[in-house]
């Protein structure tokens, strides 16, 4: 699952990756539910690993599904605001907050590529559940 985090700005917060195949490239900072945790629970848990910052997750945007070359991703994407804590880089080598005007001037993952589309359009009522394949 992911954070798609907006501030008070409308703008969205996006990570650098710092390790693995995929260095480098940006995405929504989030991670895998444990046994045992509801999404959200699970979303919130790994925001404060990632980033030792609390967050309010207020809805599902959607879920993507994404075939990496390696695994198969199903992907839940969540609006989320920040509740308290400066998003502090824990796990990833950068941040930036972007607005929807700038959402193209980092290097998404593939699979956050279609959430991506959607914010710019501004569309937050896209489709619940959307299979995206390479």
């Amino acid at each position: 699952m992911a954070a798609v985090i907006r501030d008070t700005e409308e703008r969205i917060f996006a990570t650098q990756r710092g390790y693995g195949e995929w260095k480098d490239w940006w995405e929504f900072p989030g991670g895998k539910i444990e046994a045992g945790e509801a999404p959200e629970e699970a979303l919130r848990r790994e925001i404060w690993e990632e980033l030792e910052t609390r967050i309010a997750v207020e809805r599902l945007l959607q879920t993507v599904e994404y075939d990496y070359p390696m695994f198969h991703l199903t992907m839940h994407c969540y609006l989320c605001r920040v509740e308290s804590g400066a998003l502090t880089l824990k796990e990833h080598e950068a941040a930036r907050w972007l607005t929807k005007h700038e959402l193209d001037s980092v290097r998404w993952l593939p699979a956050d590529v279609q959430v991506i589309e959607n914010l710019k359009k501004g569309d937050e009522t896209v489709p619940m559940h959307q299979t995206v394949n390479h």
